[in-house]
């Protein structure tokens, strides 16, 4: 069997060191993520993932929000830690948000054709997600960056939809990190086969 898609994903993992040292340019980044996400699968071909993608002072803008929001939340003796992490992440080269926009998921919802299955549009938009952002985490890594992906959503929903012009109707799902890879992952470790997988023949 070919294996270039597995071999791929054991490829794709969670990098959280990264930098900047990227030489790909970002208009050619760009529409590579665009690609990716308009080829995703999604049920009903419902296309229900929008994706933004921040580059210089705007994805350190991110992290800002990010630091701002937090330092209101956390205790001041843990921020400490939450800063760094924080700033690990602003270190990195880009951004991109993925969002699920809530206008389709009730489209399809309200659609009586899909009476059966109104009430999940929103679990089959979330498999959307897994889709778009497995698709443009593993591409990515192909292409010799790391990725790392964070979830800071709700709490900083309001402040990032201000400073990127966010349409009410899209709903923050993830954001996700990329640059030059300068520490690799640990070795992965994986659960019994037996809990996980059965055969039947």
């Amino acid at each position: 069997m070919n294996t270039q898609l597995l071999d791929l994903m054991k490829q794709r993992r969670t990098i959280y060191h990264l930098g900047k040292n990227v030489q790909f340019d970002q208009a050619e980044l760009y529409r590579y993520i665009k690609e990716i996400v308009r080829y995703t699968p999604s049920a009903f071909n419902s296309q229900p993932v929008r994706a933004v993608v921040l580059f210089n002072e705007h994805h350190a803008a991110l992290w800002d929000i990010v630091e701002t929001t937090l330092e209101e939340k956390v205790a001041p003796d843990a921020f400490l830690r939450t800063k760094a992490k924080i700033s690990s992440f602003r270190d990195a080269y880009a951004s991109i948000l993925f969002y699920t926009d809530m206008d389709v998921v009730k489209d399809y919802t309200d659609n009586p054709a899909l009476a059966t299955y109104q009430y999940q549009e929103y679990n089959w938009s979330e498999e959307a997600q897994g889709n778009a952002q497995f698709a443009v985490w593993t591409g990515l890594e192909e292409n010799g960056l790391g990725v790392n992906i964070q979830h800071y959503d709700p709490l900083i929903n309001a402040a990032v939809a201000s400073r990127f012009e966010i349409p009410a109707s899209w709903q923050l799902r993830a954001e996700m990190n990329f640059g030059s890879i300068e520490k690799p992952a640990d070795a992965k470790e994986f659960m019994d086969d037996e809990d996980r997988f059965k055969l039947f023949q």
